[in-house]
């Protein structure tokens, strides 16, 4: 990568991300803290307004939007090979919203880039056999509850478990992971005063709320699935006998 794309690439993460460490940067570039200094150092001159916070990182003045660059070919390429992807693992509610994205993308693109990106959606497909169609979602929650995710609301669900005994929760997202070949919704119980993960396609009926989370100190997504890995490792060292 050249040093104007990863100029450019610094704007889009910082405009992505609220606030980033040095070490963050120099990571994801694949450059040492030394030059992603110079960087931000280029950046500030020619008006683009970083400003750096103690013990927070590097963020944009609030207010400031880059608008976005042209997609290069490659990118618009990668977009398209996953677009598979989100048909074979997303539910209906993310595949609409994925498809009504890709053709906006489509509308900024030249029209050789438009043909090019055409050319390889025409030549990339998933195949699912009929044995595994019952594993392909079937609902429409996981907007709804990425929603509930980033504005911090609680859920009211209809779950039915393993023993098919239907229950009525209040539940507080705190993210979605995919997992076994299911999406499953990690959140604060509140019927059960503590965390749970629920299988998507066990949630019977999903009504969200405008009511704001009761409990202030959540666990994040990352911290549950290290908590859960270090369970399923210290388990796989003890075998029940």
């Amino acid at each position: 990568m050249n040093r104007i794309d990863r100029l450019m690439g610094i704007v889009t993460h910082l405009q992505a991300k609220k606030y980033l460490s040095l070490e963050q940067i120099s990571t994801h570039f694949g450059v040492s803290g030394r030059t992603v200094f110079r960087d931000l150092k280029a950046l500030s001159e020619i008006g683009i307004p970083v400003c750096f916070e103690p013990e927070k990182g590097y963020t944009l003045v609030q207010g400031f939007f880059l608008p976005p660059v042209s997609l290069t070919v490659e990118e618009a390429n990668a977009l398209t090979l996953a677009e598979p992807l989100v048909l074979r693992f997303a539910d209906k509610s993310v595949q609409q919203h994925y498809g009504t994205a890709l053709a906006k993308i489509k509308m900024v693109l030249g029209r050789m880039q438009r043909e090019k990106m055409e050319t390889v959606q025409a030549g990339t497909a998933h195949f699912v056999p009929d044995h595994y169609a019952h594993l392909m979602p079937a609902t429409e929650y996981l907007i709804p509850l990425q929603n509930a995710v980033s504005n911090k609301n609680i859920v009211r669900i209809e779950y039915l478990n393993q023993r098919d005994e239907l229950s009525r929760r209040e539940v507080e997202p705190i993210g979605l992971t995919f997992y076994s070949l299911n999406w499953h919704l990690i959140a604060w119980c509140h019927s059960k005063n503590d965390y749970r993960d629920f299988r998507i396609s066990r949630i019977r009926q999903l009504s969200p709320t405008m009511q704001p989370f009761r409990k202030t100190n959540h666990l994040a997504l990352h911290e549950y699935l290290q908590k859960m890995q270090q369970e399923i490792f210290q388990n796989s060292q003890h075998p029940l006998t």
